[in-house]
Order: structure tokens, then C-alpha cells, then sequence
């Protein structure tokens, strides 16, 4: 996006004009930010071309149909939601999970709020749901894939759907309320919570290779006592012999 220009008019005036590109990506992020602040069903031609500054009829000629654009916008949220997903830039240590998922927020809000539109819309649409479910599954593997890291063990369906149902109501809540300081809060507590999670998974292993050895040093001490048994009535057997 460039910044808004004002050039002057015939009359001296100075109209603001604000530019947002031409390009087909420049019409779907204004395609996105209509929706983010209308709704979906005030995505209209006329809206986003309003929205980044161009022609009616540019509008339509990327697009030809209200619903191409309406899916072409659906991907183009989805692809950029999930390049800056906060999932996938952590180090693999609890200390730092999701620490991207409040700035991702303030970065993008448009984005986010599209996402919210299109599932209250999707309940309305089902054709909207194949898309929103694809985008959902790829946050659910996201986030089982770095929990997976950081408990360096298979994390089951339900705990990366229960941690993913954190995030995403942190990030409903930043987008309403604008109140990241709660999100790091949040965020703080459930690393603590996966710190603790690693240290337990840690201990038990330990206490589980304890338990191995002793039991292996048990068992070779039974067998050398019992060698030893062995050796002992052979030797009375054999004095018994002898006398």
C-alpha cells in the first residue's frame, strides 16, 4: 500500500486520493478489508473497488462473478493467514510457543476478522466450509507438529485441539479488545504449563530407565547368587563322594 497522495485540482483544492495498487492482490486485500469491517455480504464489486481506489469495471475484469471474487478473496486470507501463522516460527522450546500469536494479530486484523466473517458466514453457506475446514486442519496439524516438538513426544488429537482452542480465543479476544498485554499473559501461563508438561515426560523417563537398570541389576544378582548356590552343592556333593 503507498501512502495517500493529495493532488491539486483545478480550483486549488486538494482531493485525497489513497492508492492501494491495481494488481489483483491489491483488489483481494481490499476485498478483505471490506469484509473485515462489513461483513461478507457487503462484498460487492462497487465496495472494493471504492475500497482500493480503482474502477468498477477493473473489479470485474479480474474477477468476472461476485462469488470468483468471493472465493478468490477466501484463498487469498487463507494463504496469507497461514504464511504468518504463529505456529510455525517457533524454536521447538515450550519458552517460546506461539510467541509470534500476539503480534500476528496486531499485524494483520483484517485478516483475522475476514476469517471470523467467513465462518459465521459458512453456517449460512455450506459451500464456504470445505475451504474453512482445509484452513482449520492446517492449523490443527500446525499446532500438533510444535507441541509434538516441544514435549519431544506424539501428542494426541485432543491436547492439540484443547491448546489450538487457547490460541484461537486469545486471538479473538486481542481482535475485539484490542488487549495484547492479556493475550502475553495468557500466553505466559500456558508455557508454564508445557514447561512443567516437559519436565514431567523428563522425570518419567528417568524414573523408567532407574527402574530398568535396577531391575537388571537385580535380576544379574539373583543369577550370580544362584551360580553361586549351584557351585556351593557341588562341592558338598563331591566331599560327600569322597568320604
Amino acid at each position: 500500500m503507498t501512502d495517500p497522495v493529495e493532488p491539486t485540482g483545478a480550483c486549488g483544492t486538494r482531493k485525497r486520493v489513497t492508492n492501494y495498487g491495481t494488481g489483483r492482490v491489491a483488489l483481494l486485500d481490499a476485498a478483505v478489508r471490506v469484509v473485515a469491517r462489513s461483513g461478507l455480504r457487503k462484498l460487492t464489486y462497487r465496495a472494493v473497488a471504492e475500497e482500493a481506489g480503482v474502477t468498477h469495471g477493473l473489479v470485474v475484469h479480474h474477477f468476472g462473478s461476485r462469488d470468483a471474487l468471493i472465493e478468490a478473496a477466501v484463498n487469498h486470507a487463507i494463504h496469507s493467514s497461514l504464511r504468518v501463522n504463529a505456529l510455525n516460527t517457533g524454536t521447538g522450546t515450550a519458552e517460546d510457543f506461539a510467541a509470534n500469536l500476539g503480534g500476528m494479530v496486531a499485524a494483520g486484523p483484517d485478516v483475522q476478522a475476514f476469517q471470523y466473517e467467513l465462518l459465521l458466514e459458512a453456517r449460512r453457506r455450506p459451500e464456504l466450509m470445505p475451504q474453512l475446514r482445509g484452513l482449520y486442519e492446517e492449523y490443527f496439524d500446525a499446532a500438533q507438529r510444535e507441541l509434538a516438538r516441544v514435549l519431544a513426544r506424539p501428542i494426541d488429537r485432543g491436547l492439540s485441539r484443547l491448546v489450538f482452542a487457547a490460541l484461537e480465543g486469545l486471538v479473538l479476544h486481542q481482535l475485539v479488545f484490542g488487549e495484547r498485554d492479556v493475550t502475553e499473559e495468557a500466553l505466559s501461563e500456558l508455557r508454564a504449563l508445557l514447561v512443567k508438561l516437559t519436565a514431567d515426560a523428563t522425570d518419567a523417563t528417568v524414573t523408567d530407565v532407574t527402574v530398568t537398570v535396577t531391575d537388571a541389576t537385580v535380576t544379574d544378582a539373583t543369577a550370580t547368587a544362584t551360580v553361586t548356590d549351584a557351585d556351593n552343592t557341588a562341592r558338598a556333593d563331591n566331599a560327600a563322594a569322597d568320604n
